[in-house]
C-alpha cells in the first residue's frame, strides 16, 4: 500500500505549504511511488490474513505453498469456521449452535449477545416456514426469558414476534427480518465471534487499508491536483482535471 503512505506524506507536506492548490505531475507522482519500498513478505502476509478471514481455505492453502507465507491460524480451522456460516446462511441455525459448540464451547457461553441472536434466527426460520406454533413455543421457552433480563432483548424479541401478527408479512414493517440479509448478518456475527476467540482479527486488513486510501484522497483533493486511483480494481492512475 506504498500509494496510501505517499497521498499521507504529501497531504502532510502541503498542508504545511500556501493555501492555493498544488499541481503534482503524473512523472512526479510515479517517482514518488517509486522511491517507496514495500517488502513483499508484508505484502503477503495481508493477502493470507484477507483469504484466512474471509475463509478462502483452498486458494490460502496454495498461496502458503507458492509464496512461503504461513496463515495466523490452522488453516483446518477454516473449514469448520465456514461450516458454521454456511449453516447459519442455509438457515440451518440449530445445527450452526452445535457445530460452534464443537469447536469451542466457551463461544456461546461467553457472548450472550451472539446466543440470543442465534435463537432469534432460529425462530425467523420457524416463521418462515410457516410453523407459527412452534415459534411462539420457542419464543416463551427460550427467548423470553432472556428478554426480562435484558431490555434490548426484549426489544429485538418484541420486533421478530410482530412478524405473527401480519398475515401479509410483506406489509410487516419488520419484513426485513425475513431476508436474506437478515442470515447474512447472524452469519457474519458468528463468523467475527469465532475468529476473535482464535485471536485473529475479525474483519480483513485490505479491505480497512483500501477505505483509508479513499479517504486520504478525498483530502487531498481539496489541497491538489494529482494523478489518483478512482477505480480500486484496477488501481490504475488518472491524471485529475484541472
Amino acid at each position: 500500500m506504498s500509494l496510501f503512505w505517499i497521498v499521507i506524506r504529501e497531504l502532510a507536506e502541503i498542508q504545511a505549504m500556501a493555501t492555493s492548490k498544488k499541481v503534482i505531475t503524473r512523472v512526479e507522482w510515479e517517482k514518488k511511488l517509486n522511491d517507496v519500498r514495500v517488502r513483499k513478505d508484508d505484502m503477503n502476509k495481508l493477502v493470507m490474513n484477507f483469504l484466512v478471514t474471509e475463509g478462502y481455505v483452498e486458494v490460502a492453502e496454495k498461496f502458503r505453498l507458492e509464496s512461503g507465507t504461513e496463515p495466523e491460524i490452522d488453516l483446518a480451522t477454516i473449514t469448520d469456521r465456514m461450516a458454521v456460516k454456511k449453516a447459519v446462511q442455509s438457515g440451518n441455525v440449530e445445527d450452526a449452535i452445535e457445530k460452534v459448540n464443537d469447536l469451542n464451547p466457551e463461544i456461546l457461553d461467553t457472548n450472550p449477545l451472539l446466543f440470543f441472536h442465534l435463537q432469534q434466527q432460529r425462530m425467523i426460520e420457524l416463521i418462515r416456514n410457516g410453523k407459527v406454533e412452534a415459534a411462539l413455543e420457542f419464543a416463551q421457552e427460550e427467548l423470553a426469558p432472556r428478554g426480562e433480563e435484558n431490555q434490548s432483548f426484549l426489544e429485538e424479541l418484541e420486533r421478530t414476534v410482530a412478524l405473527l401478527a401480519f398475515e401479509d408479512v410483506a406489509n410487516c414493517p419488520v419484513s426485513e427480518l425475513l431476508d436474506i440479509s437478515q442470515r447474512l448478518k447472524t452469519a457474519t456475527e458468528v463468523n467475527a465471534a469465532i475468529l476473535t476467540s482464535q485471536s485473529h482479527e475479525k474483519d480483513p486488513k485490505l479491505p480497512s487499508l483500501l477505505k483509508m486510501l479513499i479517504w486520504v484522497q478525498n483530502q487531498l483533493d481539496k489541497k491538489a491536483s494529482y494523478p489518483r486511483i478512482n477505480n480500486i480494481s484496477t488501481a490504475a492512475l488518472e491524471d485529475s482535471v484541472v
